[in-house]
């Protein structure tokens, strides 16, 4: 159907050409939906479900995808054309479309391109409910997946199966931090014909751009970093229109829609994303180096961090190092508990990419539903605190954490 816009040409979201040589903080302003007659500079609100034709001929000229248009929100909207042309123009897409959610994203991606006796190969280091799409959901519909060691990069090429059609990981990961060499991953999904996905949500498209190494296919979880505040659930898939055109087909009928009210939070949002992201990255940056020096911390872990064991592979394919801390603290889950009951100013909340600096256990939250022992596979001991660190003034974040230490 014709109602989703070509974002080769991101000018079809601007009321002036867009020069290829513009840089991303003004294109995260600059790409709007068309005006109105009523010449309004912020891009209002679309609520509308559905919008009307201008003739019988015009109907049907647009379900049968012979002319570009909205049709039903549950397809396309003005306000969520808008936030996908500039998160497409972020990530150096062609097209994409928004979901109601990360995991929705994440969902349309793999139930979207993959059928019965296809295997996913993925890297082991996942977020908690994207292990459980790939171990308890995918599994019933016959699809199989195998976990990589993101420590032995050298194992990958001989986890690939005949079946295999698609390379899944996330970079940096949640919450261990461990990264993956996102050209060397692009060479070998090349040379297997894999498809290529990314989950790009810790590092939002300010920071890395997978498909600049190759990536086919860019997740995120418009939830954090995107939105920044703590307001609104959404998430977003970019990337090749030949992967689109199929996951565009699945969450069309399968409903998983995002709101025009979400979708105007978001690309309203996206508007100070490189503002958030410097201050994000500055604070985390204080905080992993007071961490590091800290009696009661067994070690800490940041891709930017002198400590981090890939800091060299961070530099290379990121611009800095992001919003997340994790660290050790000492004493295991009891030592956890109490620094988590300490916390006075500081949120205990399972979120992250808010404003406001979050501390999280994810053992006993967001990867409780992992064994021990695929927590420890990816390196979540029983002491490991996960900061999403927010932009409150740094001295006050390092106060608040240095006496919930002791």
């Amino acid at each position: 159907m014709g109602e989703q816009l070509n974002f080769t040409h991101r000018s079809n979201l601007l009321n002036s050409p867009m020069p290829d040589s513009r840089h991303f903080e003004t294109d995260a302003i600059r790409i709007q939906a068309p005006g109105s007659a009523a010449r309004e500079h912020s891009v209002p609100l679309y609520m509308t479900s559905g919008f009307t034709f201008d003739s019988a001929e015009h109907a049907r000229a647009l379900f049968a995808n012979e002319v570009d248009g909205n049709v039903y929100s549950r397809y396309s909207n003005p306000n969520t054309d808008e936030f996908v042309a500039k998160i497409c123009a972020m990530e150096g897409a062609e097209s994409g479309l928004a979901a109601a959610s990360g995991m929705a994203a994440l969902f349309g991606c793999l139930a979207g391109l993959l059928n019965q006796g296809d295997h996913v190969l993925a890297s082991r280091s996942l977020f908690g409910s994207s292990h459980q799409i790939l171990s308890q959901i995918l599994p019933r519909w016959g699809i199989s997946y195998t976990y990589a060691d993101t420590a032995r990069p050298e194992s990958w090429e001989s986890l690939i199966r005949p079946e295999t059609k698609m390379l899944f990981l996330e970079t940096p990961s949640n919450p261990g931090l461990d990264l993956v060499d996102l050209a060397w991953a692009g060479e070998l999904a090349k040379a297997h014909n894999l498809i290529f996905l990314v989950d790009n949500c810790f590092a939002t498209p300010y920071l890395q751009q997978p498909i600049a190494f190759g990536a086919d296919l860019i997740q995120h979880s418009a939830t954090k970093f995107i939105d920044g505040q703590g307001r609104a659930i959404g998430g977003v898939i970019a990337g090749s229109e030949k992967y689109i055109e199929p996951i565009r087909f699945f969450m069309r009928h399968t409903g998983p829609s995002l709101s025009p009210f979400n979708a105007w939070l978001f690309s309203k949002s996206l508007e100070t994303l490189p503002v958030r992201m410097e201050r994000h990255c500055d604070n985390a940056e204080k905080l992993a180096d007071f961490l590091g020096e800290h009696p009661k911390v067994s070690w800490v872990k940041y891709p930017f961090h002198k400590d981090h064991p890939q800091r060299e592979l961070a530099l290379k394919q990121m611009k800095r190092g992001g919003g997340v801390v994790c660290f050790e603290v000492s004493g295991g889950i009891s030592g956890a508990v109490r620094f988590m009951d300490r916390i006075t100013m500081l949120s205990r909340s399972a979120n992250l990419g808010d404003t406001r600096t979050i501390v999280t256990h994810p053992a006993t939250t967001t990867h409780s539903k992992l064994t021990e022992e695929e927590r420890l596979a990816v390196g979540i001991t029983p002491g490991l605190i996960r900061i999403a660190v927010g932009l409150e003034h740094h001295t006050d974040i390092l106060n608040d954490v240095a006496q919930a230490l002791g």
